[in-house]
């Protein structure tokens, strides 16, 4: 049975390819004498984060899930004859084995910097009657926990159809990612042109589809080098050209004290100041986003001015009849948010100074007993509800 066009022993060489210094063999005796031994069940699901930690574990484990403990991996070091295979095929578990037991839970961190969130470390079985759960967890999954409004509330059931989409038609990310690129340039060029009402709409299928690209590449394990730097690439460079075409679109019936270039330095200088925030906190803060050190930044990036509260600015005033309002209000939006990015780096840094290496929030809270939390709801799921929606399939 394949789960989003996948079977379970081919998601799994998708996954163990991209991790590195290992080697998928077709068999036991194809196994170097004293190497690690990784074996695992292929009817099961693992996020990647349980394998990355069997991989980087520096003792023999065995993997078990499920209230049975079902045994569904088991790592060794001593070649072939190592890992207790019977283990996977039903077998009894002996008082030595007992003691290299551990769940996805115990073995792997439940932060996740690259997704931005907290979520249990899961492995789940492959049923027939499961596989539409475990289609939506896999695509929930892919989420990134902090992100946009837009991203967040609007796109995830249109998307999820849309990737459904794609893998039925045998599209690449990379694909997506580049129609992406074509209706960005088309954005552009309408905007440029005064055709407002239909740079939008090209804008905010641009916007869509970099949701889809990303989605379909962890759901199909399909994720590159090439792809990441294409789609990030898109994501930094679009924006202020969308905001400089904007405002070639308004010069010719510009009226105002001031010129048109006054709110789109405004822009420029708000949207580069904000980038630097965020890039120089990795490098010289923390190891993470700035968005994710506090709950407080994390609401930050519902609405920060990015890309997609940027275009809702730009659309209401369209609709209204103002798009020179629109522009400065992109404008005045990037000054105030680069100026609370800065505001809060400086926090930061000093609370680094004082009191040494910072830790993000998610990596510090519980998603069961710190439900009571705002913060603790909006940005995390419960692992109970996940476990019960597989199960029930």
């Amino acid at each position: 049975m394949s789960v989003w066009g996948l079977s379970g022993p081919e998601r799994l060489r998708r996954q163990l390819s991209r991790i590195f210094g290992t080697s998928v063999v077709a068999g036991l005796d194809a196994v170097p004498p004293g190497s690690a031994l990784l074996l695992l069940r292929g009817d099961f699901l693992y996020d990647m984060r349980v394998l990355r930690a069997l991989i980087e574990s520096k003792r023999d484990v065995i993997l078990v899930t499920g209230p049975a403990r079902t045994p569904v991996a088991v790592l060794g070091r001593d070649g072939a004859g190592g890992p207790p295979l019977h283990l996977l095929r039903g077998g009894a578990p002996s008082a030595a084995d007992s003691k290299s037991m551990l769940t996805p839970q115990e073995l792997a961190a439940g932060f996740d910097k690259s997704l931005r969130k907290n979520e249990a470390p899961w492995v789940y079985p492959i049923r027939t009657d499961n596989q539409p759960s475990l289609e939506q967890e896999l695509f929930d999954g892919a989420y990134k926990g902090v992100t946009d409004l837009v991203t967040r509330w609007l796109w995830p059931r249109p998307a999820f159809l849309a990737t459904k989409l794609c893998v039925r038609l045998g599209l690449s990310p990379n694909q997506v990612t580049l129609c992406g690129l074509a209706l960005a340039v088309l954005a552009g060029v309408a905007f440029w042109r005064a055709h407002f009402g239909l740079g939008l709409l090209l804008g905010w299928c641009m916007t869509f589809l970099d949701t889809v690209d990303g989605k379909l590449a962890r759901v199909t394990v399909s994720y590159s080098r090439f792809g990441d730097v294409l789609d990030h690439g898109l994501d930094l460079i679009h924006p202020p050209l969308w905001y400089l075409a904007w405002g070639m679109g308004l010069d010719a019936t510009w009226t105002g004290p001031w010129p048109v270039s006054v709110p789109l330095w405004l822009m420029f200088a708000g949207y580069l100041g904000g980038r630097l925030c965020e890039g120089s906190f990795q490098l010289l803060v923390a190891p993470f986003s700035m968005f994710l050190w506090r709950p407080l930044d994390s609401f930050n990036r519902l609405i920060t001015a990015r890309r997609n509260p940027n275009l809702l600015l730009l659309t209401g005033t369209w609709y209204a009849g103002r798009p020179d309002l629109g522009l400065w209000l992109v404008a005045i939006w990037h000054g105030l948010s680069a100026l609370f990015l800065a505001i809060r780096w400086a926090q930061a840094r000093s609370t680094r100074r004082r009191n040494g290496p910072l830790k993000s929030w998610l990596e510090t809270i519980d998603p069961i007993r710190d439900r009571d939390s705002v913060a603790v709801r909006m940005f995390t799921r419960r692992p109970a509800e996940i476990s019960e929606r597989i199960d029930a399939g």
